[in-house]
């Protein structure tokens, strides 16, 4: 049996809006459409990683800060990496609030670097370069 990650569902607030965010600033593309009568479901694809697109009328949990809600059972933060932060910050500008960073983390990674920032729904997305796994991980 095999085991492969399909995808994250998100909850937004207009779905054309996130899916002009994570096309323009990520490269996701459409994938496909499922129609629910008067709802719709909208898949996004970059590479082997999908987005599912919801439309909700909920108001948000939490407010998207810093590098995303501590509360349990609700995700963290989304997470990208790209070979030059510095890019893709001048590429975004100030097109996308910053909730948090740029932050370096060389005292674990020596030139690995993170910055956090909020989609259209509030949800927290870190973009990072320079991090790799160790050579011997540690177990516990």
């Amino acid at each position: 049996m095999t085991l492969v990650w399909s995808h994250v569902a998100l909850n937004c607030h207009d779905q054309r809006t996130t899916e002009r965010f994570y096309g323009e600033f990520f490269g996701f593309t459409r994938a496909r459409t499922v129609s629910l009568g008067e709802e719709e479901i909208i898949f996004l694809r970059k590479g082997d990683v999908y987005l599912e697109l919801f439309h909700s009328t909920q108001a948000p949990l939490a407010k998207a800060e810093g590098d995303g809600p501590a509360h349990q059972g609700t995700a963290r933060h989304l997470a990208f990496q790209t070979d030059d932060l510095d890019a893709f910050l001048d590429r975004i500008g100030d097109q996308v609030p910053v909730s948090l960073g740029p932050l370096h983390f060389d005292d674990f990674i020596p030139g690995w670097r993170s910055v956090w920032l909020t989609d259209p729904d509030g949800v927290v997305v870190e973009v990072s370069q320079g991090y790799r796994d160790e050579e011997t991980p540690v177990s516990s």
